[in-house]
């Protein structure tokens, strides 16, 4: 299994982005975590390659009051996650 790490760039901060995305990986099957960074939002995500493709695309629509500009994902090596949290 893949660990992939994404940068979510735009207004994604104080919207609901990090909720949004904690129910559509809990939907999806996806493990991981999200947290807020100073201006952007990061995730590590892990699940098989249908998985995040589908989770992507809801990373790109983001919450009913984010805009996302930007979106970098990278291949990382992490330990395994039991479960998707957002990090505080």
């Amino acid at each position: 299994m893949q660990t992939y790490h994404f940068i979510v760039k735009g207004r994604v901060q104080g919207v609901g982005y990090r909720f949004t995305a904690y129910l559509n990986a809990t939907k999806l099957g996806i493990k991981g975590t999200v947290k807020n960074l100073d201006d952007d939002v990061e995730l590590f995500v892990q699940g098989d390659f249908n998985q995040v493709e589908n989770f992507k695309k809801y990373l790109k629509l983001g919450s009913f009051m984010s805009r996302v500009d930007f979106i970098s994902e990278d291949l990382v090596e992490r330990e395994k996650f039991d479960s998707f949290e957002i990090i505080y």
